[in-house]
């Protein structure tokens, strides 16, 4: 069969006018990216932390619908970069803006618009050339009506002053917490996306290779409770999964040993914790997540190491994959 011919036929199984294609989240840090990737989804698949910052990687989320196929790629939240590091999240952003068919642009409703809303909308519109923004309202859960309300009038006055006459294509309040909305953004970002065949079998969630989400659930166990400067100095890389020896078909297990990265060694005390009990506890809280992704039990072996300055490191960037 021909390659054309393969398509047809996927569109037909799938009924005409499907839709397929991508979308990415935009925003400040901390807006509310991960957990509305997460709520789209129905599963968890970006990591979500109190502290800003803490997506380092581009996670595809896959929405699944009788009439269509969202892809979402969550990327880490645009900004000012102080560091390499900031400034290579920042490209990975850009790069992202320019392969995808429509843009979500979050912006929290308990947060006032400011400077770097305004930063990120301008971006928007000159990286994302003429793609559609569509402007969300995250968090609505966390203020009354009346505050969603003015957040709403204040978006769409933004979108008409830096974007121009066109504006937002739309302007949605969501929370991800309660469920507000989660499915309405989805079919709104649904009508921006070309006719096609879905791009991924029913019931996968996410293209991520096991070992970066691995990484990302335990960067999220161990952000945890910690000091502010920790989320930007921690680094976390699998050195390796493999089957232990020796174990039965019907119990099978699996050996992950993991390197946490830390820039000093003072970060590297509160990651390991009096007498080791913190790194303990990252661990037991990291396990669950992990034996729930791969389907078996697992030993988690983990080690604290500093890499002093990493952030400001090219030939330590790439090493820990950035």
């Amino acid at each position: 069969m021909s390659k054309s011919k393969g398509k047809l036929a996927l569109i037909e199984a799938k009924g005409e006018g499907f839709r397929a294609g991508f979308a990415v989240l935009a925003g400040r840090p901390n807006a509310g990216k991960s957990t509305l990737t997460n709520a789209l989804v129905g599963q968890k698949v970006a990591i979500t932390s109190a502290k800003p910052q803490t997506t380092r990687h581009t996670i595809r989320g896959i929405v699944h619908r009788d009439t269509f196929q969202l892809v979402l790629v969550d990327t880490p939240g645009l900004h000012r970069p102080r560091t390499l590091l900031g400034k290579r999240l920042n490209d990975l952003v850009a790069d992202t803006l320019s392969e995808v068919d429509v843009i979500g642009f979050c912006l929290p409703a308990n947060e006032k618009i400011g400077p770097g809303d305004r930063f990120i909308a301008t971006q928007l519109g000159q990286v994302g050339g003429n793609k559609p923004v569509i402007a969300i309202v995250t968090k609505t859960d966390t203020v009354d009506r009346q505050a969603v309300t003015d957040q709403l009038i204040a978006v769409e006055k933004l979108g008409r002053e830096v974007i121009g006459e066109r504006g937002f294509a739309a302007v949605v309040p969501v929370s991800a917490v309660e469920d507000f909305q989660v499915n309405t953004l989805a079919t709104v970002f649904a009508e921006y996306l070309p006719l096609s065949p879905a791009l991924y079998p029913d019931g996968e969630l996410t293209d991520e290779p096991e070992a970066v989400m691995v990484a990302e659930l335990i960067r999220e166990a161990a952000l945890e409770g910690v000091r502010d400067e920790l989320p930007h100095s921690l680094a976390v890389v699998v050195e390796e999964i493999i089957p232990r020896e020796g174990r039965s078909e019907d119990n099978p297990m699996l050996d992950v040993r993991v390197n946490l990265y830390v820039e000093r060694p003072s970060q590297k005390a509160i990651i390991i914790g009096k007498g080791g009990a913190r790194l303990r506890e990252v661990g037991t809280n990291a396990r669950k997540g992990i034996e729930a992704l791969l389907g078996t039990k697992i030993y988690l072996d983990l080690h604290v190491k500093v890499a002093k300055d990493w952030q400001r490191d090219p030939k330590q960037l790439v090493k820990l994959g950035f």
